[in-house]
């Protein structure tokens, strides 16, 4: 299967400039191929990983990327879908956020080594390093000379501005210049001809495209895939809680496994095409699963895209954790979800002991919840209890006197308690 055709059926293919010509050049051998990300936050999130997943599919197919990070461009701000100015970083975070930014490519990305030979291996540039060396009469000389003003005005992001009567600085109506000189300077010095991208950026990547001709006389093309929203309605990566980062710091693993679980029942099988390596055929197996049989195919989604981003030992421990917590044993089996060959982990959570003989008398919550070491005073748990947050095999327990005993234990003869929002533990029978 073409690769072209891959992309289309994973759903990463909004428009293409001249996708028969793009098709026919990659039939010829390899191409090289860019994406451009502004660092204006420390982490990448889950909605920036339709253009890395977008990049790693390619470079699979045997294509060579290059990640651009706008440290230039960052200085600008690029007003795509913007109603209003974007609020410009200052140089230190715009670097402090690059360098961040830079390790996380490689969990998806096979980049290239300092002193490596390139092959296929991909390559992490900073825009800064020709942005900055720009010299402005040239530049107006040059390049901005090959631009319509007429004709950028009549682009959405630009006329929204002015027809709402919005501020529009012309540092960033000079954006989509940067932005085309980003890929003519691509062209010229790593041999690039396609830029790819999300479809909000298409104006100003088939402005790098003409800019290209106009200056070169040479090809390039422009693949941009569609702005995701959830089923729900909601954009990629976004939860009630804010962004989903792909730093662990700021979205735990944990997490990060349970947004994807937690995904629409609509949404499992086109979210295992764009951001898993499972091939069509063994989506293709899950595709149509029902009633409580859907949570395995959001599982195996959630081991996935964890073990992308935060390795599979960490996807081993976020289902290990998840099977624990929600009884999801009940579902499925642990070699239903992972590759052959990865053994079953230990959940990550604490755990303690209780002696059966106090469940067997009764043991008031309060009690249970300061020996369990998720209260640090009878008081404490007593104040969780009515305030609502004790919970006791995922029910809310308000009455801190109400006695827990062994009619309350789970299958596995456990009991699992819960302190407000995050704090666990497993309370085993001695």
């Amino acid at each position: 299967m073409h690769i072209l055709e891959e992309l289309r059926i994973r759903g990463f293919i909004k428009d293409v400039t001249d996708e028969d010509g793009l098709r026919a050049r990659m039939d010829q051998g390899p191409i090289t191929f860019y994406c451009g990300f502004d660092p204006t936050n420390r982490s990448l999130t889950a909605g920036n990983l339709v253009a890395i997943m977008l990049q790693a599919f390619l470079q699979r197919a045997g294509h060579r990327p290059l990640v651009i990070l706008g440290g230039g461009t960052s200085l600008i701000g690029d007003p795509s879908g913007k109603q209003s100015t974007r609020k410009v970083l200052t140089p230190e975070q715009i670097r402090s956020n690059l360098e961040s930014q830079r390790p996380q490519f490689g969990r998806f990305l096979e980049l290239r080594e300092l002193g490596s030979e390139a092959g296929h291996a991909g390559e992490l540039i900073d825009n800064a390093s020709w942005l900055g060396e720009l010299n402005y009469i040239s530049f107006l000389r040059d390049v901005a000379c090959h631009f319509s003003v007429n004709e950028m005005l009549t682009a959405e992001t630009y006329a929204r501005r002015l027809r709402d009567q919005q501020h529009l600085s012309f540092v960033e109506f000079n954006y989509r210049l940067v932005q085309a000189y980003d890929f003519l300077h691509l062209h010229r010095e790593w041999d690039c001809e396609l830029q790819v991208g999300g479809s909000d950026q298409w104006g100003n990547c088939v402005a790098g495209t003409e800019l290209i001709r106009k200056t070169t006389g040479a090809r390039a093309w422009v693949l941009t895939a569609p702005l995701l929203t959830t089923a729900a309605g909601t954009k990629m990566g976004k939860t009630e809680k804010g962004a989903v980062w792909l730093d662990a710091e700021q979205t735990s693993t944990f997490d990060y496994f349970q947004y994807w679980m937690n995904c629409d029942d609509r949404d499992v099988t086109r979210f295992l095409r764009m951001f898993t390596f499972l091939s069509l055929a063994e989506i293709a197996a899950l595709d149509g699963l029902e009633d409580l049989d859907v949570y395995r195919a959001k599982a195996i989604l959630a081991w996935h895209a964890t073990a992308l981003c935060h390795g599979e030992d960490a996807a081993d421990s976020a289902l290990a954790t998840s099977m624990l917590l929600f009884d999801l044993e009940r579902l499925f089996r642990w070699e239903q979800v992972v590759p052959v060959g990865r053994v079953p982990v230990a959940a990550d959570i604490p755990q303690a002991e209780i002696p059966r003989a106090q469940l067997e008398s009764g043991l008031p919550l309060f009690k249970l919840f300061v020996e369990s070491g998720l209260a640090g005073s009878g008081k404490q748990a007593k104040n969780l209890a009515a305030q609502g947050g004790a919970y006791v095999n995922g029910e809310a327990r308000r009455d801190p006197f109400a006695v827990v005993g062994l009619g309350d234990l789970r299958e596995d003869q456990t009991l699992l308690l819960r302190a407000g929002k995050k704090k666990y533990c497993l309370v085993r029978c001695s």
